[in-house]
């Protein structure tokens, strides 16, 4: 059983809140607006944005309220995120475990070639001055909101329809998908992979200290005393400071600290079976990773009510063709890429469909997949200077109003479930 409304009022309702101020205040108040983006809380700080000599030297750290959101407080988002595709990974019944996993994982594939094969080519048909400027955010369009893209694939498909399932692991591996590509691609500052050992370290040490010692201490024992002396005495604490030491870890080697808590997701003790993503069954759960998702869930919120309010902010002047290359990508690209590749695995590779989904189910889902929203905007964020110009058009903002503008493809999809045929089921 599904909590559709707790999971969009948690992960949506807020951050779209935040990002409909953010336009009505940018557009309104652009100066008072850019202070408070800007708004710098801790000059010469060990955490915050890089400034750099001209040899291209870090000389100090500026903490503003942009990267405290954005940098520090997103990675509780992005660890959340992690713990559902680490489970539906590791765990037995994981929806992304088996062979069951391989035709949405083929068609996640298409989900992320598709749009970067057409953002791409736009950008080369708008000429060299286009595609000099917008090339090195091809990583835009990749992404799906996950809430958004549930919503609106029961809207279309019906609550009881295989395709809802066959898009939630689409959409989970597409994120994951998402996070590589971040910590890849696009570094925070100049890449120092020596300190990554910092974070394997803190990662491992606290596996093995205050995950892997108690149980093997308690082997034999159906008591387990010390496992349960260090779940109620110690609780998420040791993992509180692993997190911490692998965040710094990843600022310092340049890779984007948002990601910085992913290591150590790993390492928590987590439930011997998995319920499904956003499984209403996982609130009842004793497992300290269930605990502590659930005990961030209301602070997460607040964040991305923050994360909103200070990126979507584009003036609606800032609209040009990094816009339209954007969305073009994902309402294009999405459907196209997961419709050849979901077919690719279902007939030529013989791996078939969940039984009632049929192969026109595919270009819908493509439609509703193409739902960029939170990732895009974090990526558009990331890929552009903020400074850097397309004409008299800012390249970022202009990038961000793409991914904004995704959320037409509900309407897309919503139209053409019918055109395909798609059969509703409740």
């Amino acid at each position: 059983m599904y909590r559709i409304w707790n999971i969009i009022t948690t992960y949506s309702l807020m951050l779209i809140g935040g990002a409909v101020i953010a336009l009505i205040w940018a557009n309104t108040a652009h100066d008072s607006y850019h202070h408070l983006v800007h708004l710098v809380l801790w000059d010469n700080a060990p955490i915050g944005a890089p400034n750099f000599s001209a040899e291209g030297v870090i000389t100090h750290r500026t903490l503003t309220l942009h990267y405290l959101v954005n940098d520090l407080l997103m990675a509780f988002f992005f660890a959340i995120a992690a713990k559902e595709v680490w489970e539906a990974i590791i765990l037995d019944e994981g929806s992304l475990r088996g062979k069951k996993a391989l035709t949405p994982l083929i068609a996640t594939a298409g989900g992320v070639l598709g749009p970067v094969a057409v953002y791409l080519a736009l950008a080369a048909m708008m000429g060299a001055a286009t595609f000099s400027a917008v090339a090195g955010g091809w990583a835009v369009p990749t992404a799906t909101d996950i809430a958004f893209a549930y919503l609106v694939g029961r809207l279309v498909f019906g609550a009881g329809h295989p395709a809802v399932g066959f898009l939630l692991l689409l959409a989970i591996a597409d994120d994951a998908v998402g996070l590589i590509i971040l910590a890849l691609f696009y570094p925070s500052a100049p890449l120092a992979p020596e300190w990554l050992l910092v974070s394997a370290g803190a990662a491992l040490a606290v596996f093995m200290l205050a995950n892997w010692l108690p149980r093997r201490l308690d082997r034999g024992n159906q008591a387990r005393p010390n496992s349960t002396w260090v779940r109620e005495k110690l609780s998420f604490w040791p993992y509180a400071l692993a997190g911490a030491i692998s965040w710094y870890a990843f600022q310092e080697a340049g890779i984007h600290p948002a990601l910085g808590l992913l290591p150590v997701v790993v390492t928590i003790p987590h439930a011997d079976r998995g319920f499904g993503i956003f499984a209403e069954d996982e609130a009842h759960q004793t497992d300290l990773l269930n605990t502590i998702e659930h005990g961030i869930k209301a602070p997460v919120q607040v964040v991305l009510f923050l994360f909103g309010l200070l990126n979507a902010g584009v003036e609606f002047s800032a609209i040009g063709s990094p816009t339209w290359i954007v969305l073009l990508a994902l309402v294009i690209g999405k459907p196209l890429g997961i419709t050849f590749f979901g077919w690719l695995a279902a007939v030529p590779m013989r791996l078939g469909l969940p039984e009632g989904m049929r192969l026109n189910d595919l270009p819908v889902m493509g439609f509703v997949a193409a739902i960029g929203f939170t990732v895009a905007l974090f990526v558009a964020s990331v890929a552009f200077d903020a400074e850097v110009m397309l004409g008299d058009i800012p390249v970022q903002a202009a990038a961000k109003m793409g991914a904004l503008f995704s959320f037409g493809a509900a309407i897309l999809a919503l139209i053409a479930g019918p055109i395909f045929g798609v059969q509703k089921k409740h």
